[in-house]
């Protein structure tokens, strides 16, 4: 009994030792890791924003869109706000496709205050490497296609793929993908349009918990 006592007790020692390194390690670590964290989120968030001057950070300004809501995807919506002089310039807002071909794509849309798409960029997918993974900028050109349009161009009914009778290219041997982006898109310019003032306007939040 002294025995597995003993073995009991060493354990238990180094349990302890361990933990207190690791509290000692975060505490050391913890604000460098916030640092790249938030400066991978700015890089992550800026393309989506190109060709726009504001001030601060990107991320700076931070509204989330609770569940039950009119924008697209099941879950909650992250918006981050850019002002330039208090006054708004666009919003980000990262968005969830669930149409697509091999599940949810997770998108971010760039809208300028006056409804205009500053750019789109993919943030998680699972679509088909060489076919629907084009739609990342990395991949292909196709998702510059968006810059510069709105609601009203190309008019509401031709936010579509070519073949269906709408504005947009789609992917050699993939339609199914680009839908559910040009939709996802096409969702959210009709939410920023019902909703810019409140967007603008709401109190930031503080905490995505």
């Amino acid at each position: 009994m002294s025995a597995v006592l003993k073995s009991g007790v060493t354990l238990a020692v180094i349990a302890a030792v361990c933990a207190a390194l690791v509290a000692i390690t975060y505490s050391l670590t913890s604000e460098r890791i916030a640092v790249n964290e938030k400066a991978w989120l700015e890089k992550s968030l800026e393309p989506a924003l190109a060709g726009l001057t504001f001030e601060g950070s990107v991320s700076g300004s931070m509204l989330v869109v609770r569940t039950p809501h009119d924008l697209p995807g099941p879950d909650d919506v992250i918006i981050y706000r850019v002002y330039a002089d208090d006054l708004p310039v666009a919003a980000l807002f990262a968005v969830t496709a669930r149409d697509g071909y091999a599940g949810a794509i997770r998108v971010l849309i760039g809208i300028e205050y006056d409804g205009t798409v500053t750019g789109i960029r993919i943030l998680e997918h699972r679509e088909t490497p060489g076919l629907g993974d084009k739609i990342v900028a990395s991949r292909s050109d196709w998702v510059f296609q968006f810059d510069g349009r709105s609601l009203g161009d190309p008019r509401l009914e031709q936010w579509s793929i070519r073949r269906d009778g709408g504005e947009f290219d789609q992917l050699t041997g993939a339609s199914v993908t680009p839908r559910a982006v040009i939709k996802v898109t096409k969702e959210t310019l009709i939410y920023f349009a019902a909703h810019r003032d409140e967007i603008f306007s709401a109190p930031a939040t503080e905490d995505r918990e």
